[in-house]
This record gives C-alpha cells, structure tokens and sequence, in this order.
C-alpha cells in the first residue's frame, strides 16, 4: 500500500489567489451584498441612496462564478434598482446602461476565467505526474524494511526539487537512497530524474553500495559532459540491507550521514566518507560501506541540509539531534510530520527542499 504524499502546509500551500478554489467567503460576498441592499431598502419607507453598492455585485461574481450564475447575479441587480418596491432611487438610463454593460463585461470575463482555469488544472495535472513520476510516493513496506518519508519542495506549487530519495528491492537485498543534487527547484528536477534512474537500474545489477555509487558518479560526469560548464554532482547515502539477518550497510557521499534511533536514545552514524557523486572520484577513491547491526525497533533517519541547516530569526541552525531526542517515543509513521512541524515552528522561513526517510527493519511482517 502507498501512502498518499500530502500536500504541503504553511507557506507553501497553495492559496485561491494561486489557483486554488475560492474560499465560502469569496461566493457568499456578492450574494450576501445583493441580499443586504433588498433588505435595507424594505426597511426604509423613503428611497435610499445606496443603490451604488450593487455596481460591485457581477465584478465580485466573476472571482467565483461561471458564466451563468453571473448573469442571473447581473440580471439580478439590475431588477432590484429599476423594481420600485424596493425604494431605492430610480436610477437614470446612463446608471442603466453602465451596469448593464458591467455585468456583460463580467460575463464575458467569467468566460475566459472558467476557460483559463480548465487549461491551467490540465497543466497542474501533467505537471503534478510528471513530478510524481519521477520521485514517486515510497511504499509503507518493501520487504523486510518499513519505511516513512517527508517531501517538501522550496519553490512554491511543484512537487519535486533537489532532493531525492527511494527504497527499491533487488536480488541483493533492499536498498536506499537519500541524497541532493545542486541546486534546488526545477532547474534541478533533469538531474533528479537522471540520478533515480541510474539508481533503479542499479539495484537490479550492482552487489555492494560502492558499485551503485560509482555507476550514479559516471551518470552525472556523463551528463555534466553534454553541456558545457554544468558541472553536475550530488551528494548521497546509501544503505543496503542484508538479505538475510539485522544488518545494514551504509555508505555516505558528502551527504550528511543517518541517524539512529535506538530506545530513548540518539546517535549519529559516521561511516567512512566517501567523494560527493559527478567528480569522477568514485573508482579512484571510493569511500567504504560501515556494516551497522539493527535490533528491533531501531530507526535509521536521513535528513536533507534543509533540515539540518535551516535557521531560526537569530541565526541559530535547528538542533536536529536535541529535538529528535524528544521525538523518540513517537511512532514511525508520526514522526515525519512531528519533525516537520516542530521545524516550523522553529525557522521563519524555510528556503530548502525539506526530505526526511526513515526506515526500520521488520522482519517479522510481509515480504
């Protein structure tokens, strides 16, 4: 089963001035407007001289009505200045005809709005799957391995940015990556798509964490080389769990290195470091895989620099390892959200891609 990824919170959900749906507000305004005029006017026995509050009426339509709900707004209006039973001033043929023309105006407006709004819902769409597919949703469990994530990209409305990370299986064993190319965004999305690519191919061939990091290192020199002066590279960590028994091997490529979490208590893995991947360094001066040995319970963490670097109005970084350490009674899949939130609530603004992965072995469950 795939666990849906949420949509972002805070400051990067996305708002009706964005595109999303207007709020009840923005719909109940004109009509709540139209009704309030009727209402007053019945009130008074002498003719009241705010008949110029309805001019408003088919423009605030247009922020949340189609075409016809539109007109009849528009229709509307107009009835209940020219009706003499509501006592408003009788407005003159110039009043008339420039309201008429508003509420035409607003119609043809609504039209071209509902029209855009097809085409733009069309492009979120492809866009949304298209990002999807390239950093998909990780399953609850692959194999033995549990497994809960955090994806909170830094340009506001896509899905996908620097980071990235997956749990596949292959015939090896399952494997994991967690890693950031340069840049964040969309510029580095191609980047993203080619790295997770050579990672799923090799999963499916390369024996040892050191083998997928030196075929991920090729891939970015390979690609820096098609364009002049790119110089891609990325950082990564990966882990290999054994096929058989409780150990995992981890092997970090200037990416900051897992966390473990153990009972009450939080530590910081320190495998030996290997080069960051598109240097071309990776067979001449591979790092080497630490073999770490999980008990049951235990949870392996890898955090983004947008975690680990983000910093609070005064300057202070987030001190990730003191925070977890209030966290380890919360269960693996609350826990990418309490982290997230109590990172919130932390820094001002967030300007990095923010992805946790987060890992246990479970043997005893499924597959």
């Amino acid at each position: 089963m795939v666990k849906p990824r949420k949509s972002a919170t805070g400051p990067h959900r996305r708002s009706w001035l964005r595109g999303a749906p207007p709020p009840r507000w923005v719909r109940v305004l004109p009509v709540l407007l139209l009704v309030g005029v009727g209402a007053a006017s019945l009130t008074e026995s002498a003719p009241l001289d705010i008949g110029f509050l309805l001019g408003a009426v088919p423009p605030l339509a247009v922020l949340a009505y189609g075409p016809l709900a539109t007109a009849f707004l528009g229709a509307a209006t107009i009835g209940l200045l020219t009706i003499p039973f509501f006592h408003l001033n009788q407005p003159g043929n110039t009043d008339l005809f420039t309201l008429g023309f508003v509420a035409t105006l607003s119609v043809f407006v609504s039209f071209v709005r509902g029209r855009r709004d097809e085409q733009l819902d069309l492009e979120r769409t492809v866009a949304e799957t298209a990002q999807r597919a390239i950093v998909p949703d990780v399953q609850q469990r692959v194999g033995p391995v549990r497994c809960a994530s955090l994806y909170r990209a830094a340009e506001r409305g896509t899905l996908v940015g620097g980071d990235f990370f997956d749990v596949r299986p292959g015939p090896h064993g399952v494997r994991a990556v967690h890693g950031d190319v340069q840049g964040h965004g969309l510029s580095a999305v191609a980047t993203v798509a080619s790295v997770l690519g050579a990672f799923r191919e090799a999963v499916l061939d390369d024996v040892d964490a050191e083998a997928i990091a030196a075929r991920l290192d090729r891939r970015l020199v390979v690609d820096s080389a098609r364009t002049e002066h790119a110089e891609l590279f990325a950082t990564a960590v990966f882990l290999d769990f054994m096929p058989h028994g409780r150990e995992v091997r981890v092997l970090a490529c200037g990416h900051p290195p897992p966390v473990l979490l153990r009972g009450g208590t939080v530590s910081i893995l320190e495998p030996d470091p290997g080069p960051p991947l598109g240097l071309g360094l990776a067979d001449v001066m591979p790092g080497t895989a630490a073999t770490v040995s999980l008990l049951p319970g235990d949870l392996l963490l890898l955090a983004s620099d947008g975690v680990l670097e983000t910093r609070d109005a005064s300057g202070a970084f987030y001190p990730f390892v003191e925070r977890l350490a209030r966290m380890t009674g919360v269960g693996l899949d609350r826990l990418p959200d309490e982290i997230w939130a109590d990172l919130s609530r932390f820094a001002p603004k967030i300007q990095d891609d923010v992805t946790l992965l987060i890992l246990t072995l479970d043997a005893s469950g499924p597959g």
